[in-house]
Formats: structure tokens, sequence, C-alpha cells
């Protein structure tokens, strides 16, 4: 937790060269509200890397992908947790934190996934193929992990599929993730037609034109939550947290991140030697999260994510299961 006092005009060189001066002179009392709350309120901010960059880089303590927000939920000593992202993750950090106060700034941030499949989904998949144990992503609502044996996320999807040793998996709910790690598994996949509203729309032509565009000259990262035909173009798969793994490591002249929009400006951020194409697909639901949500999530603590304590404790093992298996 951030305990030197800093100020909105101290943040801003963070962010100096993806916000403009003038845009985030208007956020300034905002967030100078938010630091000032969170030493009040003993807070943390939990921020998705498709966060806005003036939330991922101005105000937030902890940033990451699903897996790592996970991991870091269950670490924090703060009394109240603020997840800016989406709902299912503001749910995860309660399932790990069952005596913290959790919120989330705005209630209308969900998840065109998460919301493709429910709990009664999921007893009628057991139903169907008795005896072969489910594997259900993280973007899922805390109701759904209930009814779930194991979680994954992308990033440690093919290590948690393997830990099972078994030939044949239900892995729900999304139809691409799926069939992209079956292929890296020989695993028999069972799946659900649920989908990222995000990665779903990109296609083949989209990165044969970024490639034609710059005459071959550039290196595609995918996420695994796009469809398979679009993973084959590209030059790497990986999770958000992978993907940045991969361009500290191999520092590419020219990169794009197939991916949600601020995904390319947060990790610019770190390589300013890289240049990074932009394609983007937003999240609407991502970009609920604002300055002023936070703040008013902090000022009026609210909205407080509650689980009901039996799908909480069923949920959770889920969780933790995932968490014992690791991301390697």
């Amino acid at each position: 937790m951030t305990t030197t006092l800093i100020s909105a005009a101290d943040l801003y060189r963070r962010v100096d060269h993806v916000v403009p001066a003038i845009e985030w002179a208007t956020m300034a009392d905002d967030v100078d509200a938010i630091l000032r709350l969170k030493r009040e309120r003993n807070a943390v901010i939990l921020a998705h890397n498709y966060m806005r960059p003036e939330i991922f880089h101005g105000v937030s303590d902890i940033v990451g992908d699903s897996l790592a927000l996970a991991r870091e939920a269950t670490t924090v000593e703060a009394d109240v947790i603020v997840l800016a992202g989406v709902h299912f993750m503001a749910e995860t950090a309660k399932l790990l934190n069952p005596s913290k106060t959790v919120l989330i700034p705005d209630l209308r941030s969900g998840c065109s996934l998460a919301e493709s499949i429910t709990a009664e989904d999921v007893r009628e998949l057991r139903r169907l193929h008795p005896g072969v144990p489910v594997v259900t992503y993280v973007n899922t609502s805390a109701a759904v992990k209930a009814e779930s044996d194991i979680c994954c996320t992308s990033g440690n999807a093919v290590r948690v599929i393997e830990s099972l040793g078994v030939p044949e998996v239900i892995m729900i709910p999304d139809q691409f993730l799926a069939a992209n790690i079956a292929r890296q598994t020989g695993v028999k996949v069972i799946t659900h037609p649920g989908a990222c509203e995000v990665h779903e729309r990109f296609t083949p032509a989209d990165i044969r034109q970024i490639r034609a565009d710059y005459a071959g000259d550039v290196t595609v990262l995918a996420h695994p939550e796009c469809p398979p035909e679009v993973v084959d173009e590209a030059d790497y798969a990986g999770s958000t947290a992978q993907m940045i793994n991969f361009v500290a490591d191999r520092r590419p002249k020219r990169v794009a991140l197939i991916t949600e929009c601020s995904m390319s400006d947060n990790v610019a951020q770190e390589y300013p030697e890289v240049e990074f194409v932009r394609p983007c697909n937003m999240c609407p639901h991502m970009k609920r999260n604002t300055m002023a949500s936070i703040r008013r999530a902090l000022e009026t603590m609210t909205n407080e994510v509650t689980i009901d304590a039996d799908v909480a404790d069923r949920a959770r093992a889920a969780v933790e299961r995932m968490l014992a298996v690791g991301a390697k």
C-alpha cells in the first residue's frame, strides 16, 4: 500500500505521454481525493491490465492480469479493496478476502463472457458428461465457480489441465480459449459457446492487414481468447501478463497486441523504445471504471461485493486449487 504523500501533480509524470495535460487537469481533484481516501480508509486499489492509463499508472496500488490480481488479493493488509476491473474480478477478491470490504466502482462493469454461463448450465454439463472434471475460467461468477472442480486463467490453463492427469475435461465458458488450450495439451476438451466480446471480433484479416501496413516488420501477440484462426496468424499467444513478459524479454522493434485497447498504452509506458501498433477493440465494461467512480466508491463505501456463504465456500475452494497449481 502507498504510504508516501503524493499529489495529482506528482502522478502526472507517470502518464504524461498518454494523457494530455488538459485532460489530466479535469481529473486532478478526483485523484487528490482518492489518494486522501485511500489513507483514511486504509484502502488499496487493484487494477486490471485493461484499465485506463490514468488508473493503471496513477492511483492503483497493484496491477496485473486476472491471475496476478487473484494472488495479490491474498496478500494485502488493507481493510478495503477497490477492484478496478469487472464484477467477477471483484468477486474473486472477496472470495480470497472474506473478512475485507471489497468495492467495485460501477455495478454495470459486467463481462459478456461471465454472463454467457450460469450455475445451472454447469450442472447440465455435469449431467451430460458424468465424472468429467470441470475447469472453469476465472472470468465467471462465483456461482459458476462454485459448481466447478478447479479454476484457471489464460496464463495457467495448460498447467491446470495437465495437473488433473485425465484424458478429458469440461472447460468453460470460453469456446476459443478452450480450443486453443486443447491444442497445447492433447486433452479432449468439452466446451461451452461463450466468448469475449473484445477478442471474438478480431479476425485473421485484421492481422494480415497489420503485417501489410508495416511490410511484415511487426511482431503480433494475440490473447488466447481470440479465435484459433487468429492465434494461428500471430507470432505468439498468451495472457496479458505473458504478453508483457514477451515484450520485456524480446524488446521487439514494433509490436501489435491483439487484445483490449488500453493494454498497449499501459505497456508502452514501460518500454518507450518499442513502437506499439494499436489495433483497437474496446471493452465497454472495463471503461466504466473512472477516477470519478473510484472516488465515489471510496467516499460512500459502495458498491460492496457480497457472496452467499455456501456459494463462497465452494467457489473459494475452486480458486484455491488453481492457486495451488501455480502459473508455470
